[in-house]
């Protein structure tokens, strides 16, 4: 019996997508839990950022820290193309809109006319060799067992962690501030806050750019080691890193973090004993329903830790509720 899925679950620690979503939901935290904006729509951000980063560096030529800066205006633009119709408006509005940016934004880019530019439904390849370039580590296999790592598998791992650290750092830094104190006073009685003469509307359009900012340059840390693929930016991708931020605490900078290591831990674990399961007929399900009933079983933990610890694995129960 093939035990090796366990080690290859706790890979899931140092892994680019476990990377990815922790920085994703780092900026939806900012947003979400921070500042109370409903934005189901990071998905889009993500996409966009993805989009601006592979375009600039295939087609454009760009060096890898000008295809950054690209990625950083597009998500900007985006940010303000959608707050500032809405975000004087009721909360739910912007949750309208975002949902239905991200999936015009994803349509928009399989468009057959715009193929040779963003490549239709099977995204751009190729985005990371600027980054590659960059890499000092010599070339080589490491690590151990099923744990195998060439050079730019590390190069990502080492990068992708060390930033993500120094952002939920700044972030930290930031929502101890006082621009951090009125963002949570938005959160809890934005009139209250507007009544003392602070400019709700800048503030929570700040709050909207930082995040999507974060979601965008995630995706670039998702497609380096793989390819731009727009249908893993659906409504989907959103919704886990809103399971994410509430598995980890919402209201938290290192919740995200540790929201994500235990999403995919958990989704890699699930799936390894269903695996299992039905080679060996433990369960009467077949391999077509195994990546279902994983998500059930993800659900299931999300719903017993939303009744047992409401505020998230490390969140704090003072902060757990919003007005």
């Amino acid at each position: 019996m093939d035990f090796s899925f366990l080690l290859l679950a706790l890979g899931q620690i140092i892994s680019p997508q476990t990377i990815a979503y922790a920085l994703a939901a780092l900026g939806l935290a900012v947003q979400f839990g921070f500042t109370g904006l409903l934005n189901f729509g990071q998905a889009g951000f993500m996409a966009i950022g993805g989009y601006a980063f592979a375009i600039t560096t295939l087609h454009l030529g760009f060096p890898f820290w000008l295809a950054v800066l690209a990625t950083l205006v597009a998500t900007t633009v985006m940010a303000l193309v959608l707050g500032i119709p809405t975000l004087r408006l009721r909360a739910d509005y912007l949750a309208i809109v975002t949902i239905a940016a991200a999936e015009i934004v994803r349509y928009v880019v399989k468009t057959p006319d715009l193929i040779p530019l963003t490549g239709g439904s099977d995204g751009l390849n190729g985005a990371a060799v600027t980054f590659d370039a960059l890499n000092p580590i010599p070339p080589g296999s490491y690590g151990f067992g099923p744990l195998r790592y060439d050079e730019n598998d590390l190069w990502i791992i080492l990068v992708g962690w060390i930033f993500v650290i120094l952002v939920a750092l700044l972030v930290r830094q930031l929502m101890k501030s006082p621009w951090g104190r009125v963002i949570k006073g938005i959160r809890e009685d934005e009139d209250a806050v507007r009544s003392l003469g602070k400019n709700v509307f800048s503030y929570k359009m700040q709050s909207l750019i930082l995040g999507g900012a974060l979601g965008g340059l995630a995706t670039i840390i998702n497609i380096i080691p793989t390819s731009l693929q727009p249908d893993n930016y659906g409504t989907q991708t959103t919704f886990f890193l809103l399971t994410i931020i509430l598995l980890g605490g919402a209201t938290t900078v290192f919740g995200p973090l540790v929201g994500a290591i235990v999403f995919w831990i958990v989704l890699s674990l699930a799936d390894g004993f269903l695996s299992l399961a039905v080679q060996y007929h433990w369960l009467p399900i077949t391999t077509i329903q195994q990546g279902p009933v994983r998500f059930i079983i993800v659900g299931v933990a999300l719903m017993l830790i939303v009744i047992f610890r409401p505020s998230g694995l490390i969140g704090k129960k003072r902060e757990a509720f919003f007005a």
